[in-house]
């Protein structure tokens, strides 16, 4: 089902708007797109590799402005439809708990799926639906999606095709285990 989706999305990359096309995969990625940016960004970077950084650069402003689309999502749709339902069925504290939870992880939540290959969409609309401070989202969405798409652009930049095949069989795995070996250094910090 996503497989001409996909090849769609890869044609976008020669259309003489590609910058457009990006910015705007970029931004519905970040809320309800499931097709990731890289799909454009590495085509793209190989055909101009020096237009790499113009290329993260739209990327993450688009990816930024979408997760504030999807944090409202959360925001503003919870309160009126799922915040009623669980408390009729008596799960009110409960999320509220959670809502807790969360907020105090939710700086690693932002950048872990900003980084790795988890929906970012999902931390997005969670975001909002928390209360999240919309400052440390937006601060914290810069930061991973700023990582993301400039070390993508980088390598493009650097190595040029010999590293399409990492970057997009490998790079999610490589992201996921720095934010494991991170996290856990924290956590091994905080319990010395």
């Amino acid at each position: 089902m996503l497989k001409p989706l996909y090849n769609r999305t890869m044609a976008l990359a020669d259309h003489p708007k590609a910058l457009w096309c990006l910015a705007i995969v970029a931004f519905v990625e970040s809320s309800v797109f499931p097709i990731p940016p890289d799909v454009l960004m590495i085509p793209m970077i190989l055909a101009r590799p020096s237009r790499a950084w113009l290329v993260a650069l739209v990327a993450l402003a688009a990816s930024v402005a979408g997760g504030v689309l999807g944090y409202a999502i959360g925001a503003f749709f919870y309160e009126g439809i799922g915040q009623p339902v669980l408390e009729a069925m008596g799960k009110g504290d409960a999320i509220a708990e959670f809502n807790t939870r969360f907020n105090d992880f939710g700086f690693w939540a932002v950048l872990g799926a900003g980084i790795t290959p988890f929906p970012y969409k999902v931390i997005t609309i969670m975001s909002g639906w928390t209360g999240m401070p919309i400052g440390t989202f937006i601060a914290t969405s810069i930061l991973a999606r700023a990582l993301r798409f400039f070390i993508v652009a980088g390598l493009l930049w650097k190595f040029g095709a010999p590293i399409r095949d990492f970057i997009e069989h490998r790079l999610g795995l490589v992201f996921t285990a720095f934010m494991v070996v991170l996290f856990g250094g924290f956590l091994l910090v905080r319990f010395i």
